[in-house]
C-alpha cells in the first residue's frame, strides 16, 4: 500500500496545479466560465475539490462531522487569494486527517451513497483513491477551463 507521504505527492501535485492556475489566472478570469452548458469556473472547480477533500478524507477515512453544502460549491465565486489560502489550510488538514487513517480498514463513516458501491464504501483506502480521483480529475477539467478562458474566441460568462 502507499505511504501517507506519497499519497500526499501525489495530492499535492494536483492541487498545487489547480492552485497555481486560479494564481495565474487572476481574481477576473478564475470567476468566468466558458459559455458552454454545464461549465464552472476555475474557481467553482477547486472550491468543489475542497469539499471533495474535507468530506472523504474528514467524514469518511477520520469520522469526523462534516457540513458540506456540495450545491453552494457549484455557485462559489471570490478573491483568488481567499481560495488559495482555503485551500493550504485544506492539505493541512487532509494530512491531520490521515494520521489514523487504516486502509484496509472500513469506512470510519461511510457514504451514503448507493450501498452496493463497493469501491467507496469498502475501505478507507478505496475512500483516498477516490479523493485523489477527484482532484486528478478537476485539474485537468480545470486546465481544459483555463485554455478556453485565455482563448481569443472564446465566449466567456459571469459566475452567477
Amino acid at each position: 500500500m502507499i505511504s501517507v507521504e506519497d499519497y500526499l505527492f501525489y495530492v499535492d501535485e494536483a492541487l498545487d496545479g489547480m492552485t497555481a492556475i486560479v494564481e495565474d489566472l487572476g481574481d477576473h478570469l478564475a470567476n468566468l466560465r466558458p459559455d458552454v452548458p454545464g461549465s464552472n469556473t476555475p474557481y467553482v472547480i477547486l472550491y468543489h475539490c475542497l469539499g471533495v477533500m474535507e468530506y472523504w478524507a474528514g467524514q469518511v477515512v477520520a469520522g469526523r462531522d462534516v457540513v458540506r453544502d456540495r450545491a453552494a460549491e457549484f455557485v462559489a465565486s471570490g478573491p483568488v487569494e481567499d481560495l488559495v489560502r482555503r485551500a493550504r489550510g485544506a492539505r493541512v488538514r487532509l494530512a491531520e486527517d490521515l494520521t489514523g487513517a487504516e486502509p484496509a480498514a472500513p469506512p470510519r463513516r461511510p457514504t451514503a451513497a448507493d450501498p452496493d458501491d463497493a469501491v467507496v464504501n469498502r475501505t478507507q483506502g478505496g475512500a483516498l483513491i477516490h479523493l485523489y480521483e477527484e482532484l486528478a480529475q478537476h485539474r485537468g477539467q480545470m486546465e481544459g477551463c483555463r485554455d478556453v478562458l485565455r482563448a481569443p474566441w472564446a465566449k466567456l460568462v459571469r459566475q452567477t
